[in-house]
């Protein structure tokens, strides 16, 4: 690991100042991909500002039309909550899912949609449930957000404040793990948002998330989930495109079935 400076930010402003002054300085929150990143020496940084601490980065609220979460919320906080289990189901089964019991301790949901790992839960949520991501700056559409494999619409410096999901009137989430890693190897988010019909996204199959539009359409005229045909599908030593796009359909009927 690279020698730093270790500083714990005061304010969400003291953090933001620090940021736009160092652009070799990174915000840690949970830290769950910046450590290990660190103490490979895969990365280095001049300052970590710490704002896992923050007030206005905490906290989870159901208003009128929507759930907040702050972006310092760690996992566990989201899957214990009575608010998130009452208001989206889907999405407190998913955070119930992420890692192990020490990765949901410390993690936080803001970290995670800001990494945009291919194969994390969170990402799946946010894009299904046509959430905005709102940072220090503006407020970002899950559409215009994800941009890519490990790509996001944020600027440098830009922090993520927290997440406004809608409401749906039902949602599931489906997951096959990575035995080791815990990561989707094919995670599927269906919620149904109303007037606004049936949203499918996928995680852990490609390079990003992604919409499943024609799993949508399937469910809207009353027909079997499609297989999978996407452009981007991952293929590794842990998985061929083909068995992550049969574990989608799979997982995707799984949900669905949770729905119905």
């Amino acid at each position: 690991m690279h020698a730093f400076e270790y500083r714990r930010a005061a304010s969400l402003s003291e953090a933001v100042r620090t940021l736009s002054q160092d652009s070799e300085a990174r915000p840690l929150a949970g830290g769950m991909t910046l450590i290990p990143s660190l103490k490979h020496r895969l990365n280095q940084v001049s300052q970590l500002i710490d704002i896992g601490g923050l007030a206005d980065l905490q906290g989870i609220a159901v208003r009128t039309d929507h759930l907040w979460i702050g972006a310092a919320t760690r996992h566990q906080q989201v899957a214990d909550s009575a608010d998130v289990a009452r208001a989206v189901p889907g999405l407190a089964c998913l955070a119930g899912l992420i890692g192990d019991p020490q990765v949901r301790t410390r993690g936080t949901i803001g970290g995670s949609v800001a990494n945009n790992d291919p194969a994390a839960d969170y990402p799946a949520a946010v894009l299904a449930l046509d959430a905005v991501v709102v940072t220090e700056r503006r407020e970002l559409a899950a559409a215009d957000f994800f941009q890519g494999f490990f790509m996001t619409a944020l600027e440098p410096g830009e922090l993520i404040t927290g997440i406004r999901f809608k409401l749906p009137r039902r949602s599931a989430y489906a997951k096959f793990k990575h035995p080791a890693s815990g990561y989707a190897m094919a995670g599927v988010f269906a919620a149904d948002l109303g007037a606004a019909g049936l949203r499918v996204a996928v995680t852990g199959a490609g390079g990003g998330v992604f919409r499943w539009t024609a799993a949508e359409q399937a469910w809207a005229s009353g027909a079997t989930v499609p297989t999978l045909d996407h452009p981007d599908l991952l293929e590794d030593i842990h998985a061929p495109a083909r068995y992550r796009a049969h574990l989608a359909k799979v997982m995707c009927e799984q949900a669905l079935r949770e729905l119905a």
